[in-house]
């Protein structure tokens, strides 16, 4: 159970691909709000969510800044 839970691997160095996977995922699984809470429009699961880390992880090892995430 714990390796389902798990987050992605990370790989670096980061390439373009994996760039281009993550714009796609940041526009596809953005957080909408529900009664109970921000849930993943795309898959409705409670955030923050794997794929969504796995985001941040991967434009945080490319060099991007907090600020420039958001």
């Amino acid at each position: 159970m714990s390796a389902v839970l798990a987050d992605f691997p990370l790989l670096t160095p980061v390439t373009d691909e994996d760039l281009a996977l993550t714009a796609w995922a940041v526009r596809v699984h953005i957080p909408a709000s529900w009664p109970h809470g921000l849930l993943c429009r795309s898959e409705r699961v409670p955030d923050p969510w794997r794929l969504a880390r796995w985001d941040c992880a991967t434009l945080a090892a490319a060099g991007l800044t907090e600020k420039e995430m958001a």
